[in-house]
């Protein structure tokens, strides 16, 4: 099946999986619709198989978004072929993608908002939280076909 054939295939990517890149994925699957495939990953292991951080499930259900089936994956080189685009979600997430990347990987790479991180709530008020889901919603349309 040809690239054009198929819906466009999205990977986010945060640093644990856990609050940022899972709401990603949940926004551009839904905002998106049938012509995208969306998964997301973290760069460190600390999280893989916990549900999302509770306070990000919380401010994605205040937005319309379901976290709750939600587990951690840690990225991996099968994650980067598998995505036509891999979108991190700050510049060290960047740059440690950049360190697992190919030739063939490489070119897919870049910041979920261009020129600017979406920072990470972690350890922040449940307002942070809420402000990570408006930038992520705000950023989704520019990865969306």
């Amino acid at each position: 099946m040809s690239a054009a054939a198929r819906p466009r295939r999205l990977l986010a990517v945060c640093l644990g999986n856990h609050c940022r890149s899972p709401l990603a994925a949940v926004v551009l699957a839904d905002l998106g619709g049938p012509a995208v495939e969306v998964r997301s990953a973290g760069t460190r292991e600390k999280w893989v198989g916990h549900p999302a951080h509770p306070d990000m499930v919380t401010a994605a259900a205040a937005a319309g978004y379901d976290l709750t089936a939600h587990r951690g994956v840690p990225i991996s080189p099968a994650l980067l072929e598998w995505a036509d685009t891999v979108l991190p979600m700050d510049a060290g997430n960047l740059t440690a993608l950049r360190a697992l990347t190919d030739e063939a990987t490489a070119g897919k790479c870049g910041l979920y908002l261009g020129d600017r991180d979406v920072p990470d709530p972690w350890g922040k008020e449940p307002d942070a939280f809420a402000d990570v889901v408006r930038l992520i919603e705000d950023g989704a349309p520019r990865h969306l076909p």
